[in-house]
């Protein structure tokens, strides 16, 4: 059996910045378990900034300010205590990983460069070109190998043990070789990531991003919050969602609809392009409902004003994604875009720290929900979120596992992960993985994404429930214990079933409008019945139970949110 002090599932920002604060103060031993290459992980698909009031770019610019845009930006569901941290600490992290060699781009007086991003007040978004969570990854990469953390690569975690009061471990399915093994811990972080790939055509996440984490942790018992709260970026590429950076409005792109209009205007007539993402991808969506969209119901980014040279040295990244899957220079035309599923405001329910309900069991990242970002998270708020509570969660695990010896471990800790990968493999029915993935993503795109109503999430309960019994049937074709990507890809989808019903649970009971959360039939917020989180957890009947807790409110009373 495998033993480690602390493990760290996922190797993310969030993940590989805990291997690091958990190792390099103290000779534990601490790995990182992860189903990709490290610097393969979603960070690096980051593109526009990362948030900090470090008042390079506006010296007025202060952490309070910062604060008051993020819960302003959550439409006053972000927990406040939490977002003082995110933005108190912003400075400080920003830092620590500039002294590491995180390659800023820099202002002529050799300061860290910031750029304006949506929903900020003052320009605080630090980058490096459109490639920021390339570079923080590759740079919490190298210093977890300088301070000796250990990497399982391409293992996926099967279930998260515990006795009911303390962590004991993780099962985990080492796909290299086809075996179970279980890996005995005193403290696990669970930093696997989001979730878009619940909608599968229609998002911006890479393949990997299924939920891992969260699924493991609901099945464990532990809490979900407010995972109703789906962030839909403005700007995805029309056919793929693939991420457009908001870096390219915040160098100055535009919006225009199909009759080339800068259709903003109508919408936050203040912010215009750099309002929040919640209400740009709505107002997008509304100007394709009402017929000014273009031929394939997009949208378009224009930034050839910019020039080459700018759009060279800012966005390479952009242009070169542009060119390759749209065939669109953005040099000499406009991209077309569509809002693509992009980010969970919810996750698994912690503390400040990143501690769950289960003594030992962390949770950081987009995997997690301190709740920081309410209902709706603000650009460059997101690599902020891995750093600071990344670090949190890393720190106190520390502290956690020098204080504890390790768990006892029953015998049986593989049988439940046995059985249901065997389940799996000797299934007798001819429902096809591919069948049900594509179902569940046109389910959620079409009933549970950027506007809802009561007639829509019903069916998608019903039509989950469904899915999840068609699953109950699925067999894996490929018998080999090698690399058995069928099998993997069979896990990932009970995972994201599981999810899914809990997104469309908390969509549904939710009668109000607030953040990302839009529904039709309910059009305004109810800060009177329904500033509250939304807690799910798993019933006997394998069905989310919810219950609502209250929002932690410091300094700012909920108020009208225009831009």
């Amino acid at each position: 059996m495998l033993t480690y002090d602390v493990l760290i599932v996922g190797s993310g920002g969030a993940g590989l910045y805990a291997a690091l604060k958990s190792r390099m103060e103290e000779d534990l031993r601490v790995a990182v378990l992860t189903k990709v290459y490290p610097t393969r992980s979603h960070t690096s698909a980051a593109q526009g900034g990362v948030n900090a009031a470090l008042a390079n770019k506006d010296p007025t610019d202060t952490w309070e300010q910062h604060w008051f845009d993020t819960v302003k930006g959550s439409d006053y569901l972000a927990d406040q205590d939490a977002a003082e941290l995110l933005c108190s600490e912003a400075p400080e992290v920003i830092r620590e990983m500039e002294h590491w060699g995180c390659p800023f781009d820099r202002t002529t007086e050799g300061k860290i460069a910031q750029r304006p991003f949506g929903g900020a007040s003052k320009p605080r978004a630090c980058y490096a070109a459109d490639k920021i969570g390339h570079v923080m990854l590759h740079t919490l990469y190298e210093q977890g190998l300088r301070y000796g953390v250990d990497y399982f690569n391409e293992w996926l975690t099967i279930s998260l043990l515990h006795d009911g009061k303390r962590c004991q471990g993780v099962n985990a399915l080492d796909t290299r070789t086809g075996k179970l093994h279980t890996i005995q811990a005193k403290a696990v972080i669970l930093a696997t990531g989001g979730y878009g790939r619940i909608y599968w055509n229609r998002t911006s996440n890479a393949y990997g991003n299924t939920g891992d984490g969260l699924a493991i942790a609901y099945r464990a018992g532990l809490p979900l919050k407010d995972m109703e709260f789906v962030q839909f970026h403005p700007t995805g590429l029309r056919r793929t969602g693939i991420l457009m950076s908001e870096g390219a409005r915040g160098e100055g792109g535009f919006l225009l609809n199909g009759l080339g209009e800068r259709f903003m205007t109508r919408y936050a007539p203040d912010k215009m392009e750099l309002g929040p993402r919640d209400l740009v991808s709505r107002a997008i969506e509304t100007e394709v409902r009402q017929g000014r969209g273009g031929p394939e119901g997009e949208v378009f980014l224009d930034v050839t004003h910019l020039g080459e040279e700018k759009i060279a040295e800012r966005l390479p990244q952009i242009r070169q994604l542009c060119i390759g899957f749209e065939g669109v220079d953005p040099i000499e035309e406009p991209i077309p875009i569509k809002p693509t599923a992009h980010y969970s405001m919810g996750g698994i329910h912690t503390d400040i720290n990143g501690l769950t309900s289960i003594e030992g069991v962390y949770a950081a990242g987009e995997s997690g929900c301190v709740s920081v970002h309410g209902a709706n998270r603000l650009g460059g708020n997101s690599l902020l979120d891995i750093l600071v509570f990344g670090r949190r969660a890393g720190n106190h695990a520390l502290e956690y596992a020098r204080s504890v010896d390790l768990p006892s471990m029953p015998k049986d800790m593989l049988s439940s992960a046995e059985a249901r990968i065997k389940s799996l493999m000797e299934g007798d029915s001819e429902e096809t993985l591919a069948d049900i993935r594509r179902d569940m993503a046109n389910l959620m795109a079409n009933q549970a994404g950027i506007y809802r109503d009561n007639a829509g999430l019903t069916g998608a309960m019903e039509g989950l429930v469904e899915l999840k019994a068609r699953y109950k049937r699925l067999k894996v074709r490929d018998k080999c214990k090698v690399f058995n990507t069928e099998l993997v890809a069979a896990l990932e989808l009970e995972n994201m079933l599981d999810l899914a019903e809990v997104v469309a649970q908390g969509a549904l009971e939710r009668r109000e409008s607030r953040g990302a959360h839009s529904r039709e039939d309910f059009p305004e917020r109810d800060d009177k019945s329904w500033l509250v989180h939304t807690v799910a957890t798993r019933g006997s009947d394998e069905r989310p139970v919810l219950h609502f807790d209250p929002v932690t409110i410091t300094r700012f009373q909920p108020e009208a949110r225009t831009y």
